[in-house]
Parts: C-alpha cells; sequence; structure tokens
C-alpha cells in the first residue's frame, strides 16, 4: 500500500478503526482512476485530505482546492474559467481561471453544495466535454483533469428541492467515499492524539484524565476540532504533562454534565423496581470502578472481562475513568 495511506499518513488516514480501514481500502483501489469522485462527510472529517491523496497517488499536475462557497458575485465565473481582456469593465488584461490551472492536474471542488446553479450548469459541461470557455472569449478550450468534489450537504435531498441540479449529481456521483465522523470511530482518537502532539515538537503527553475526557466528548467539529483542542492546550502549557484544566471549556462541560448525569441516571433506574439488564452492567461497572478508585485494569480484572471489553462499555455508557458512588445493591 503506498505511503500516503498508511497508519501515520496525514491526520484525516490516521486511525485503525474498521471504519477508516474502509476509507483507506476505498481510496487505494479508486486513486489511479481518472473518474469522478464525490466525497461525503460532516465538517472536519478529513475531506480535503482524501482529495489530496487521490491526486497525490497520481502525482501529475497541480492541485487546485475551490472553496464553492465563495464563489459569489459577478466575477465567480471569472474565477473559475478566466476571462479575455476587454471581457467586462476592468478586464484589462487576460486571466487563467482556476480551471486552467488544473489542467493535468486535479481540480477539487469544496463544499461542491454551495455552488450557484448557473455555475452547475458550466461544471456540467466541463465534464461532460472536458472543455470550457473563458469569460468573453469566442473559442472553446479542451482540457484534461481529474475533478474531485466534496460536501457535508445530502446532495440527493438538495436535487429534490431544486437547489442541485440532478444532472450533475449522476455525473459526479461515480464514485463515491464516505468519511466517518471522529464520534463513530472513537478508537482513533488516542492515534490521532499522539500524532497531533508529535507535530508540537513531540514536548506534550496527556494525563489519563485528558485522554479519558476527549474520549467521552463527541467532537462536533470532528478531527479538526481535535487538533485545534490540542493546538490550544499546547499553546497555554508549556509541557510536558496536559491535564484537565487545559481542556477547552466546551469539553470541560461535557465532561461534567456525563459526570452528573451517570448517578443520575442510576437513581432513576432504581425507583422504578425493575432494572433493565444494560443498566444492571452500567451499575456493575460503576461499583468495579469506585472499588478499584478508578484503576480501569483492576475493574477489569474485578468483572471477569478483558480491558478492551470494558473501555467499550466504558465509551458505550459514557462513563467517566473515575465513576461516581453507584447503588450499594448493585456493588456490594
Amino acid at each position: 500500500m503506498p505511503t500516503s495511506f498508511q497508519i501515520d499518513s496525514p491526520h484525516g488516514f490516521v486511525g485503525q478503526s474498521p471504519q477508516i480501514r474502509r476509507v483507506r481500502e476505498l481510496v487505494e483501489k479508486v486513486s489511479r482512476s481518472r473518474s469522478p469522485v464525490l466525497i461525503l462527510g460532516e465538517s472536519g472529517t478529513g475531506k480535503e485530505v482524501v482529495a489530496r491523496a487521490l491526486h497525490n497517488a497520481s502525482v501529475t499536475g497541480e492541485f487546485v482546492p475551490i472553496d464553492c462557497g465563495s464563489l459569489v458575485g459577478p466575477l465567480m465565473e471569472s474565477e473559475l474559467f478566466g476571462h479575455t481582456r476587454g471581457a467586462f469593465t476592468g478586464a484589462t488584461d487576460n486571466k487563467r481561471g482556476l480551471i486552467e490551472l488544473a489542467d493535468g492536474g486535479t481540480v477539487f471542488f469544496d463544499e461542491i453544495g454551495d455552488l450557484p446553479l448557473d455555475l452547475q450548469v458550466k461544471l456540467l459541461r466541463l465534464l461532460q466535454e472536458r472543455e470550457y470557455r473563458a469569460v468573453g472569449s469566442l473559442h472553446r478550450r479542451k482540457i484534461n483533469l481529474r475533478v474531485i468534489a466534496a460536501t457535508h450537504r445530502n446532495l440527493a435531498a438538495a436535487v429534490e428541492k431544486g437547489t442541485f441540479r440532478q444532472d450533475l449529481f449522476y455525473r459526479l456521483n461515480v464514485i463515491t467515499v464516505r468519511l466517518p465522523p471522529l464520534r463513530e470511530r472513537k478508537e482513533d482518537i488516542p492515534l490521532l492524539v499522539e500524532r497531533f502532539l508529535e507535530r508540537s515538537s513531540g514536548r506534550y503527553t496527556v494525563t489519563r484524565e485528558v485522554m479519558d475526557a476527549l474520549m467521552m466528548y463527541d467532537w462536533p467539529g470532528n478531527v479538526r476540532e481535535l487538533q485545534n483542542c490540542l493546538d490550544r492546550m499546547t499553546a497555554v502549557n508549556s509541557g510536558p504533562l496536559l491535564h484537565t484544566a487545559d481542556l477547552p471549556s466546551s469539553v470541560l462541560y461535557s465532561l461534567e454534565a456525563t459526570r452528573s448525569r451517570v448517578p443520575a441516571m442510576a437513581a432513576a433506574a432504581l425507583s422504578d423496581g425493575v432494572i433493565p439488564l444494560d443498566q444492571v452492567e452500567r451499575f456493575a461497572i460503576l461499583g468495579a470502578l469506585q472499588k478499584t478508585k478508578g484503576d480501569r485494569a483492576a475493574a477489569a480484572h474485578f468483572l471477569g472481562i478483558g480491558r478492551t471489553t470494558l473501555y467499550r462499555k466504558l465509551r458505550g455508557y459514557g462513563i467517566p475513568a473515575v465513576a461516581p458512588s453507584a447503588p450499594a445493591a448493585l456493588t456490594a
């Protein structure tokens, strides 16, 4: 497998979870193809990282990213396709557009769902005919490039609403790569943390409490938010150890909310008289953690399960490392 797809590759590919492994395998399969690729995923999941990896696999021409959300105003067509001298007021010289810069390489339309409808028509022609026309020109130019598009939007729903062309959607949706949100592959967080801290000169490490807090947080901003979190922590701490006090307020608030929610849920279950099986398991884990003063390895031994199994259940139940008091009847 090429270097660009290894575990220690750029941050969007770091991880050993089944989800990220499938992404790496798919990218490897389609990397040599010139067919359009549509990358789907929430903001911050690493869509541009995937696009660059696809481009780097062929290593020809330039990689030209285009932010579709910024293509507004009367000159947006000129930005894409260029213009000739005298095409409009202020056009004193010929200008190359972004599409021409990508000739022989890759053009990456980031947030393609934000592309205005009139430009969608012109992009469709580019995909169908492999040609474009500069603003003010009478001649069409042939071009050879690979088109990669990405969006966090539901394009099928946008087609139904009439805000995205159906024919363009079909043209782009030849090969689809779906990137999982970080909350669905939390087992990759330790590797990502290690990677980001290495890039901060390698002077920093996190406490177990910090890692537990990072694992419990849902990361609505995904990998980008995690990177920003660690950048902030290293900026305000001289190292080498990062503590919970260094965490951003959003992570701290989530941690406190989780800690307060666990005993409340336990009390509510007990008051019902009948306790569901998953709640019994939750209480058993809480009791083991309390008995071992938060030592997860000892708690796993006490419960008669493996540490990996315990870690998975901790994440599933949202239990912090040092558990709050559990009901005595279930922890004796």
